[in-house]
């Protein structure tokens, strides 16, 4: 069974507060839809190290030419889910 797109989005939510320092935000107050690189200020050194840091915790492998599409949360989370096995 596939995890739940929830439980993803505030894991994924987390991990990305903690890994790029993110303050005055928490995965409950992190809005899914906002854009990470125009608005949040994420560069390409950044969201490589969110995915690295997401393969691991997900055990899948995420695509360097697909990093270009991983624009919001609920991107990413969607993407996660989908490279995930059906079991």
């Amino acid at each position: 069974m596939k995890k739940d797109l929830k439980d993803i989005t505030v894991n994924i939510a987390k991990i990305m507060i903690d890994e790029l320092k993110l303050e005055d935000v928490t995965p409950e107050t992190f809005d899914p839809e906002i854009d990470l690189v125009d608005e949040v200020g994420i560069d390409s050194m950044d969201l490589a190290t969110v995915a690295l840091v997401l393969q691991d915790e997900y055990g899948i492998r995420i695509d360097e030419d697909d990093y270009i599409n991983l624009t919001t949360l609920n991107r990413i989370a969607q993407y996660v889910q989908d490279k995930l096995p059906a079991s």
